[in-house]
């Protein structure tokens, strides 16, 4: 390894010695004249940028003597473009002027990290969005990105797909849109299957791992996926997109725009589908979405409205296959499509839910140091699972046992719809001042209300209940009032820039739970959190700098920890303390960055196989666990037709003292096993990906990626017989664009995803229990599918 590194570096060092021609200069506003750091230089037709400095200056490395067109872009400004002949190293300033219509990068400028921000994170554009924009979950989005690891529940891609950042969950993951939170408020996860082919409408994320910003809704104790959806287009189009591949995949997609009408209004809309029969058995999807939006452009001024939806229906493949059935040499036998009576699956074991939204954002300049962005929101969600249940005792389910020919019926086969009705609603806030080039500060904050009911029905049973249609034996509700203001600066001095960040979230739930008696009765909780964030970035120089962060995050317990718990047993808020210490570089030849990282937990929420007081499995806090590691990504440009993009990150994950509890048949008590120190569930030591990009001639890139996963643990007991294998896999992308007389592009890819048919498992669970004497592990694993593809064409008109 070590002899290979040694051979990619003696590679580079001519290439990097030969860029000898150097332009270097001041980007500055031209009536003020402050400089504008972060501030935008490229050259046109070509892959040369970089950014200014805190003090506006910044530094192009050209390979050649020429003519160039100089673009400079800064958010809140006019482009510039200069021509220039470059004969030798020059020194070259530009002044640009402000534009007095503010630009709608200000809708998510109060939760995303600047590009010196002393915060872990990266940026995937618009570009890099729809080569890899091809029907699958919107997670697959991110699988290049540091310390990523996805995995779909169907094993092609579509349908219920998740993803895990730094060894954390949805549920610890802060999801926003247009800085609008995104994650459901009682169980805490993100669904993006309920809004299907979204990508089809961003135009930007921000992932910010570790704590991160201050943000809207939930704490992020893992990562923060910022999304930014449709912005501004000046000309009008339409776009067809249409992909189609393996297991019945098939998606199609039309979007159109009419541009700026009448110097003032824009109208944007997508209309999409997405189909797939999936790898594992009975694990189909069909899922449809819409999403349109309107603007309103104005001096000082955008006014947009956003309404999109998103309906799912898919088999129910959550729990995988088992290990028994992948030990027979089947991979895709899914178990959960219960017999029915006539010893046939019954079809209908399916997930239901639709899911729509509206967003009206504003941005606002005040004045030229003052400018106001603010969102008032609204999510309505509702649908059910249906599934077929064998032989249940009626009187669970609130059913007088009836008496037929002298007998008593107790027990039934029955059909039940297991429903969520929703209501997500609040405001959003952003005021950003920015006086000068040495400071920057935003107040920012959130009101958010969720009233959510539970209901559960009986549409069918196989013997004679005398229930009418539709019989709702359980409702109840929760409703959750969130609110949290923060104060964050940016201040230069020098070459450094430090930052400061104070957020207080108040959150108020009500719920469903046992008393000390086991009855269920209402409860609430009240909950006050205090996040400081503080960090230091020092620019060595225009390419480099070095930052450190020290930063505070809270997180409340989920819906199912309170409701399976009584006052006596109710578990505590988690405490993450989070140090991240990192260098960047941004040359013309490569952009890099490493950073460390040290996450120390306090009460985290784990599952220990213990059942509560009513013998619910239950997650308990441990006092004690930890994540350090080491983070590192760079894109390496050999030449103007070949690129290496590279991700690796090595991690130590630990929980100490851990006590797990495993169900004793023989005793019927739970049997206990201390552990001193264990690694932490689902949390991989090492995890790398590969991009080797070549583009052989104008429009066409070939793309081999690889990912490879070490050894997952199912559980904290570091069990290799409850764990994922290593895994290596590749895929190959084709991408090629051209265009035609009356055809303003036309795009055609194909994806062949684990090209060399690797059997593997990107996901599981387990379930030990100790049965006539014996230790049983009960694992299920999410088998992912061998080589398979996905062949696209995008027409833009």
């Amino acid at each position: 390894m070590k002899n290979f590194f040694a051979g990619i570096l003696a590679l580079l060092l001519p290439y990097a010695a030969s860029a000898q021609l150097s332009v270097s200069g001041k980007v500055t506003d031209n009536v003020t004249h402050y400089a504008l750091p972060g501030a935008t230089v490229s050259i046109k037709g070509k892959s040369i940028q970089t950014q200014t400095d805190q003090k506006g200056n910044y530094r192009l490395n050209l390979p050649e003597a020429g003519k160039y067109t100089f673009v400079i872009t800064y958010i809140g400004y006019n482009t510039g473009e200069i021509n220039q002949q470059v004969a030798g190293s020059i020194r070259l300033s530009f002044s640009i002027s402000s534009n007095t219509t503010v630009t709608e990068e200000v809708t998510v400028h109060g939760t995303r990290a600047g590009a010196n921000s002393p915060t872990t994170y990266t940026n995937i554009n618009k570009g890099d969005i729809q080569k890899n924009n091809t029907g699958r979950g919107f997670e697959y989005l991110l699988e290049q990105t540091p310390s990523a690891v996805v995995s779909s529940n169907a094993g092609a891609g579509v349908g219920y797909t998740s993803i895990r950042i730094r060894g954390s969950d949805a549920t610890r993951t802060n999801v926003t849109v247009n800085g609008v939170p995104m994650n459901d408020a009682e169980d805490q996860g993100v669904y993006f299957v309920d809004i299907p082919d979204l990508a089809s409408s961003v135009d930007n994320i921000q992932v910010q791992r570790g704590v991160g910003t201050s943000t809207n809704g939930a704490g992020a104790f893992g990562a923060s996926i910022n999304i930014q959806t449709t912005t501004r287009h000046d000309t009008a189009y339409a776009q067809l997109d249409n992909s189609a591949g393996s297991y019945g995949t098939i998606k199609n997609s039309v979007s159109v725009g009419t541009g700026l009408l009448g110097d003032h209004f824009t109208f944007d809309g997508r209309l999409s589908r997405i189909n797939s029969d999936g790898y594992i058995e009975r694990s189909a999807s069909q899922l449809k979405s819409y999403f349109l939006s309107g603007a309103y452009y104005n001096q000082g001024t955008v006014l947009r409205l956003n309404v999109f939806s998103g309906y799912e229906k898919t088999g129910q493949a959550w729990d995988g296959v088992s290990e028994d059935m992948i030990n027979a040499g089947n991979r895709r036998y899914n178990e959960l499509g219960y017999i029915d009576a006539r010893g046939t699956y019954y079809n209908n074991q399916t997930d239901n839910y639709w899911q729509n939204f509206a967003q009206l954002l504003l941005n606002q300049k005040i004045t030229s140091d003052l400018s106001f962005s603010g969102a008032l929101h609204y999510t309505r969600g509702y649908g059910y699972y249906e599934e077929y249940q064998n032989d249940q005792t009626l009187a669970d389910y609130g059913i007088t046992p009836q008496t037929v020919g002298g007998t008593t019926i107790t027990n039934s086969d029955l059909v039940r719809r297991l429903w969520l009705s929703n209501y997500f609603y609040g405001a959003t806030y952003n005021l950003n001042y920015h006086p000068s080039n040495k400071i920057d500060a935003t107040l920012g904050g959130a009101y958010n209300e969720y009233r959510g009911d539970h209901y559960n029905n009986i549409e069918w049973t196989q013997q004679t209940t005398n229930i009418p249609p539709d019989y709702e034996y359980s409702r109840d509700r929760g409703v959750k009032k969130d609110f949290n203001v923060f104060a964050r600066a940016d201040f230069h001095a020098g070459n450094f820039l430090f930052y400061g960040d104070m957020q207080y979230r108040h959150i108020n739930y009500s719920f469903l739970g046992f008393d000390r008696d086991l009855r269920n009765v209402q409860q609430d909780v009240q909950l006050n959190f205090f996040n400081p964030k503080a960090g230091i970035t020092y620019q060595l120089n225009d390419q480099n700098n070095i930052y450190a962060s020290f930063a505070v995050g809270h997180h409340e317990p989920n819906r199912s920890d309170y409701t399976n718990s009584s006052p006596a047993s109710r578990p505590k808020p988690e405490t993450l303390l989070d140090w991240e210490l990192g260098y960047r570089t941004k040359q013309t030849w490569i952009t890099a960055g490493i950073n460390a990282f040290y996450m120390k937990y306090k009460n985290q929420l784990i599952l220990t196989g213990s059942l509560d007081d009513v013998g619910e499995a239950i997650r308990t806090n441990v006092d004690d666990s930890y994540r350090a590691g080491l983070e590192a990504d760079a894109r390496i440009k050999f030449c103007d037709g070949f690129n290496w993009a590279l991700t690796a990150s090595v991690s130590r994950n630990r929980v100490k003292n851990f006590h797990q509890f495993l169900y004793n048949d023989a005793t019927g008590n739970m049997d206990e096993t201390a552990y001193n120190t264990t690694n932490l569930a689902y949390s991989p030591g090492f995890i790398g990906s590969s991009s080797l990009n070549f583009l052989p001639f104008k429009g066409a890139e070939f793309s081999f990626i690889s990912r490879y996963i070490t050894r997952q643990y199912l559980d904290n007991t570091s069990t290799v017989s409850r764990s994922l294998p290593e895994y290596f896999v590749s895929d190959v992308r084709l991408n090629y664009n051209f265009k035609i007389k009356g055809i303003k592009n036309i795009g055609v890819g194909l994806l062949v995803n684990n090209v060399f048919s690797k059997a593997y498992s990107s996901d599981g669970a387990t379930y030990p229990g100790i049965y006539s004497g014996q230790l049983n592990n009960y694992n299920y694993f999410f088998t992912q599918a061998p080589r398979n593809f996905l062949a696209s064409l995008s027409l833009r008109f």
